[in-house]
């Protein structure tokens, strides 16, 4: 099979994780006889740099014109880069969010899952872990708070900033059946996460998980209020198969959960829109403090490319591959610096490799 991969590079670490990622890539297209094609694509900082513009007409294009993206970081060091000197509208990250909203990438599933081998970074106990755990995040990510209207102005004397929180029924509806999809082929549990007790939004949203779950006898569904989701995330966090929310406790939530699994650099990401596109990234930023050093952990990126293999080129052997390939080099002790132990007995057990020896490790396994 032959696909048209969009590349976004990005920012910081950005380019050297997709680096490691295509190499992972052609990999499987030369074990499984497949051909990947891949476009440049400028996003961020980058495309500031270049055209002045986060994100540029001809950048969507060339977006819409792939059969997914698979993107590295963007953005950059917010208390130095010239970039943050500019209107928030003219920042790297309003480039992410327009592309999100040119490509009506409304749903975001973000896994976080505990490996075997790197059970000693978790930062919790030992009781709390257990036999570890394995939860998808379905993030809603063109509604809500970051997609309201907003605005600054000076009201009887006094500056005053609002932010619109607004979800409509079809909006919450899309994101609940592809979350309730997702269980299907999972443990079939969902915990919707809302703040009903306060908002507005919060109780439609309730209301519309209530009538789309009947769609779905199998799945087991429950309520849960967001603050209290951020408790149960650290007291047991095995409780979880998919949980479902909106767009700005997804966005905090999700961070939480990569957290407890050690490391935001082995935490994949997927947006997707109502047809098999999708855009691919990791979970963790830009990095620029170690952007060039060759040190930064590939593996959430090229765990992101499983991904795309896998929800939309219907490639599950290859996703497989790659992801057993993951397992593999971890079990065989190879370790990037942020997911290395801390105890010094221990990391006389495991050798610590950089960015490139990780990609080629994980290349060499597929």
């Amino acid at each position: 099979m032959e696909y048209k991969i969009g590349l976004i590079r990005g920012d910081g670490i950005g380019p050297e994780i997709v680096t490691e990622a295509v190499k992972v890539l052609d990999a499987v297209a030369e074990k499984y006889g497949h051909k990947f094609n891949y476009e440049e694509i400028l996003m961020g900082g980058c495309s500031i740099d270049a055209c002045g513009e986060p994100l540029t007409e001809e950048a969507i294009e060339a977006a819409k014109g792939s059969d997914a993206v698979l993107m590295g970081s963007i953005g950059g060091n917010t208390a130095t880069s010239p970039w943050y000197k500019l209107p928030p509208n003219k920042r790297p990250e309003a480039g992410l969010l327009g592309i999100r909203k040119a490509l009506n990438l409304f749903a975001n599933l973000r896994p976080a899952y505990l490996y075997p081998e790197l059970r000693e970074a978790c930062p919790l106990r030992e009781d709390i872990i257990g036999d570890g755990f394995d939860m998808m995040i379905m993030r809603e990510l063109t509604g809500g708070l970051y997609f309201g209207e907003r605005k600054t102005e000076e009201v009887d004397g006094v500056m005053t900033a609002t932010d619109t929180l607004t979800y409509t029924e079809k909006e919450i509806r899309r994101i609940t059946v592809k979350a309730f999809d997702i269980a299907m082929k999972r443990r079939k549990k969902v915990t919707s996460v809302d703040k009903a007790n306060v908002l507005d939004s919060s109780r439609l949203w309730r209301k519309v998980v209530e009538e789309a779950a009947k769609d779905y006898p199998e799945v087991k569904y429950e309520h849960m209020l967001v603050d209290n989701a951020a408790m149960q995330l650290v007291k047991d966090p095995k409780q979880f198969d998919v949980i479902l929310t909106e767009n700005m406790f997804g966005d905090i939530l999700s961070d939480e959960a990569s957290m407890v699994t050690g490391s935001i650099g082995m935490l994949s990401s997927a947006s997707l829109n109502e047809t098999k596109f999708g855009l691919y990234e990791p979970s963790g930023g830009s990095a620029p403090d170690i952007a060039g050093k060759g040190i930064a952990n590939p593996i959430a990126t090229i765990l992101s490319a499983a991904m795309m293999l896998r929800y939309s080129f219907d490639l599950d052997k290859e996703a497989d591959a790659i992801e057993e390939a993951v397992k593999q080099v971890l079990k065989d002790g190879y370790r990037t610096i942020d997911i290395m132990p801390q105890e010094e007995e221990k990391k006389n057990t495991v050798k610590q490799v950089g960015t490139k020896e990780m990609g080629d490790l994980i290349a060499e396994r597929v």
